[in-house]
């Protein structure tokens, strides 16, 4: 089974595209509803696991920071290829991957949208013993230490964070743990991409939507990258009442019209998603 999706119309070739990566231990289900609603306003929207997600748990334990790199740089190259216009877009690890890009490829990327952007794991959710966590990630006892998701889950509104638990139980949506060694790659990733002189080659108009209680990741993340940039045309917002999974939390709809305002504002192609 894979939880990779692409949303193309069958019936017309859009010229634009938009490419989504998920989170860290998480899949392309908790993109869903965001493809759809980008679907909708005439993009052609495609989400795939990230290497050392998917049906073989296993390999997040081998996976490098180069692998999710590689991986992002060659599904970018693939659709500009195809299409005239391509944004990227991704939560979590998947916002850092999609300024990846963006400092890589240049004016090339039609615009970012990073949403929860962790760079940096100091969220309010964390323990107190998150302090030792550079000892551990430094040792072999990476290999052999996970840290459990647990709640809030990263999102406030607490019936849609029950349904969450739910499907994460089931095995429905990501793993239910993050492995140190994945969290070590993370943090190897977020060095790579924060290096000044990398952020300073972003010139694509990007949207970052951060929350201010993010219990993974502190706006410090966003706001990093965002004051670093050479992008003229850039935009943070900081939500007031929401958690990290701001695609599922109580602000989820305002955060769906910034980012089509977002697109809208920014694609020279005007095609009509129901034509």
């Amino acid at each position: 089974m894979t939880l990779d999706f692409e949303l193309i119309d069958s019936d017309k070739k859009n010229r634009r595209a938009v490419l989504l990566f998920h989170g860290m231990t998480g899949s392309p289900y908790e993109l869903k509803k965001y493809g759809q609603y980008l679907h909708s306003l005439g993009y052609d929207v495609f989400a795939n696991c990230l290497p050392g997600h998917g049906d073989k748990v296993e390999e997040i334990y081998t996976v490098k920071y180069t692998d999710w790199l590689e991986f992002a740089f060659n599904r970018f190259k693939d659709l500009k290829s195809t299409y005239d216009e391509v944004y990227v877009s991704g939560l979590c690890l998947g916002a850092v991957l999609a300024i990846a890009v963006a400092e890589k490829y240049k004016s090339e990327v039609d615009g970012v949208i990073a949403l929860s952007t962790t760079l940096y794991l100091d969220g309010w959710r964390l323990p107190w013993y998150k302090i030792f966590m550079p000892v551990g990630l430094a040792t072999l006892v990476r290999f052999y230490y996970t840290y459990p998701e647990c709640d809030p889950h990263g999102i406030k509104n607490l019936r849609t964070r029950n349904i969450v638990k739910k499907l994460l139980q089931k095995g429905d949506v990501g793993m239910n743990d993050f492995p140190m060694t994945c969290i070590y790659e993370l943090l190897k990733l977020s060095r790579f991409v924060r290096n000044k002189k990398r952020l300073s080659q972003v010139e694509s108009p990007i949207l970052f939507i951060h929350s201010k209680e993010d219990d993974l990741t502190s706006p410090k993340s966003s706001k990093d990258v965002y004051n670093a940039i050479s992008s003229l045309d850039k935009e943070l917002i900081i939500l007031e009442d929401s958690y990290h999974m701001v695609l599922y939390d109580n602000e989820k709809e305002f955060v769906f019209n910034k980012v089509g305002e977002f697109l809208n504002t920014h694609s020279k192609i005007k095609e009509c998603a129901l034509c």
